[in-house]
């Protein structure tokens, strides 16, 4: 729905994606997804003051890898995902699941 002449997020994804439940909106929900994960850590890891590669030498995995989550072109395990946030980042956490 537009407020004030302005198209919402919701409605751009319609219009150019499809609407939920599409091939092409579920790709680009999971994508984002993705992309969330890789953004969230990259935060984390800047807040804590960490480069890429003292928290992957403090998890025992490669700079490499680390990069490779933050930019979306890696999945991440959740086991490796645990390992990065409790032990590299001193974290914890916390997994959702919502239901339609």
């Amino acid at each position: 729905m537009k407020k004030n002449n302005k198209m919402t997020i919701e409605d751009f994804k319609d219009k150019h994606f499809g609407v939920e439940g599409t091939t092409e909106r579920d790709e680009l929900e999971a994508g984002y997804e993705n992309f969330k994960l890789g953004t969230l850590l990259h935060e984390a890891r800047v807040k804590k003051g960490m480069t890429q590669a003292e928290l992957a030498e403090k998890v025992g995995i490669t700079k490499s890898y680390i990069s490779k989550i933050e930019n979306n072109i890696k999945e991440v395990r959740l086991s490796t995902l645990q390992k990065i946030v409790q032990l590299g980042l001193g974290g914890h956490l916390d997994l959702s699941i919502r239901l339609k």
